[in-house]
């Protein structure tokens, strides 16, 4: 590996710690006081940045104490374009979500401490459950985007692929 290439990788990954540090700052902060009792600033001050730094990586507290629920979608959306082109879209989706969940390298939503009470937080709270349902939504109208891509069909024109995500992401919640 080149030093060139090293420097963007390294940049990368302390990115990705400053990102998931914030995450978990404000996903603790958020259920020990409460959303309406967290700052931004006082998330960013719990993950040692600034103000600045906050904002680069998030637009709103709720965005960043939900942000682990948003990779989730991420890898069961690559699985999912992984998944052999004959086999059926729901049998297809079905399985992506059993590679994600079987993936010793991540930790499905439902397996994550406390992230139980976050969802309960979410219903109390009109902003949070906003951000939630976005990243649901945007996860899901990616898998259509997918399964429209496997069908061969517009999902604009045809029900099938939305069909297909909903009923295969309904299992999950």
């Amino acid at each position: 590996m080149t030093p060139e290439r090293k420097i963007p990788e390294r940049r990368s990954r302390k990115a990705r710690r400053t990102r998931d540090t914030l995450a978990q700052a404000a996903f603790e902060l958020v259920l020990d006081r409460g959303l309406r009792n967290v700052t931004v600033e006082e998330i960013a001050e719990a993950a040692d940045v600034d103000r600045r730094t906050f904002s680069r990586y998030f637009t709103s507290k709720e965005a960043a104490a939900l942000d682990s629920l948003r990779g989730d979608g991420d890898r069961i959306n690559a699985a999912l374009r992984a998944r052999p082109a004959p086999e059926p879209p729901l049998l297809a989706y079905r399985r992506a979500v059993l590679d994600w969940l079987a993936d010793p390298g991540a930790e499905p939503w439902h397996r994550r401490p406390r992230i139980f009470d976050l969802l309960v937080v979410a219903e109390e709270e009109p902003t949070l459950y906003a951000v939630f349902h976005h990243i649901r939504v945007d996860a899901q109208e990616d898998s259509v985007a997918i399964v429209a891509d496997r069908l061969g069909v517009d999902p604009r024109q045809d029900i099938r692929p939305a069909v297909t995500v909903a009923a295969g992401a309904g299992a999950l919640l």
